[in-house]
């Protein structure tokens, strides 16, 4: 009898629970629309249970970090340092949507050798803080949180979820001299219908879930949106964004080179949404980027010239 290779039997599994999700979705929109849209906004704001399992596996592995904790908002914040961000410049880094703090490991022994210490930390619901759900919102206040206990960083380095967060904290009075967004999501709403799209959620009832966001958390999507959060930011940043990024797509990379009056924009080919985190290129990129140098190219905008390159 043939036997299934492991991860043939684990695609199977995903694609088969994937369509079981999507039917129950339809089937809710149906009779129940309602309940089916409570249930979507838990299932977006839920992570997803790997990024506890990686960071368990990390930590376990060894990251070289020294660990803490601090409570902020009802919930337990890990955090991580690499050096000492007391006595040296020190970057910030902040983790995308299901990933873990220590995924920056990698960046931290680079930042490291250039001589700076790093701090990393994870968010609610995610690693080995406590909480269960979480959103831009929540991503964002928590990292201002991180930025007041350990007090003004040299650079902010933000990936996908993490990026959007960065701007939204900078916007918001966070103390860092320069900003590195890797990967960042511009737009909760667009992120919202791939969301629908994804597990057969209809349309109408993903402009009912974004209500009720806005209704829970007395947040107005329009100002999460890069558009309206970045033309105020005062500090030069650089956008990486990868052309072939199918989770967030490369035109929500540019939106924030567009709209930030000092940003500049690192477009990638082949890396997708994760690798270009661990990438060397993208990572040498950045610390030259933060040693002062012109790195990318600057977007400009204007009524005649909506987009181009200067």
């Amino acid at each position: 009898m043939p036997v299934l290779r492991p991860e043939i039997s684990t695609n199977v599994r995903i694609f088969s629970g994937m369509t079981l999700l999507r039917t129950r979705f339809r089937i809710g929109g149906l009779f129940r629309p309602q309940a089916t849209v409570r249930r979507a906004y838990d299932l977006f704001a839920t992570p997803l249970p790997s990024s506890r399992i990686r960071a368990v596996q990390a930590s376990a592995s060894g990251h070289g970090a020294a660990e803490s904790e601090f409570g902020h908002g009802g919930e337990r914040i890990r955090t991580y340092a690499w050096g000492d961000p007391q006595r040296q410049p020190y970057v910030l880094l902040a983790h995308g949507w299901s990933s873990h703090g220590t995924r920056f490991a990698g960046w931290a022994r680079r930042l490291q050798d250039a001589g700076y210490a790093a701090v990393a930390f994870d968010q609610p619901a995610h690693g080995h803080s406590s909480g269960r759900r979480g959103n831009l919102p929540v991503f964002a206040d928590t990292l201002l949180a991180v930025g007041e206990r350990f007090g003004p960083a040299a650079a902010l380095v933000g990936h996908s979820l993490g990026g959007a967060a960065a701007a939204l904290a900078l916007a918001r009075g966070l103390a860092a001299r320069r900003a590195v967004l890797i990967a960042p999501a511009a737009d909760p709403v667009d992120a919202s219908f791939r969301f629908a799209r994804h597990v057969g959620l209809p349309a109408h009832l993903c402009r009912q879930m974004l209500a009720l966001f806005e209704r829970r958390t007395g947040v107005a999507l329009r100002d999460l949106q890069a558009q309206h959060a970045v033309p105020g930011i005062g500090r030069p940043a650089l956008i990486v964004h990868d052309l072939e990024d199918r989770e967030v797509p490369w035109g929500e990379g540019e939106r924030y080179a567009r709209f930030w009056t000092q940003a500049r924009l690192l477009t990638t080919r082949g890396l997708g949404h994760n690798r270009i985190l661990d990438d060397e290129a993208v990572i040498v990129a950045s610390l030259r980027f933060l040693a002062g140098q012109d790195v990318g190219a600057r977007i400009v905008s204007s009524p005649d010239l909506p987009r181009g390159f200067a």
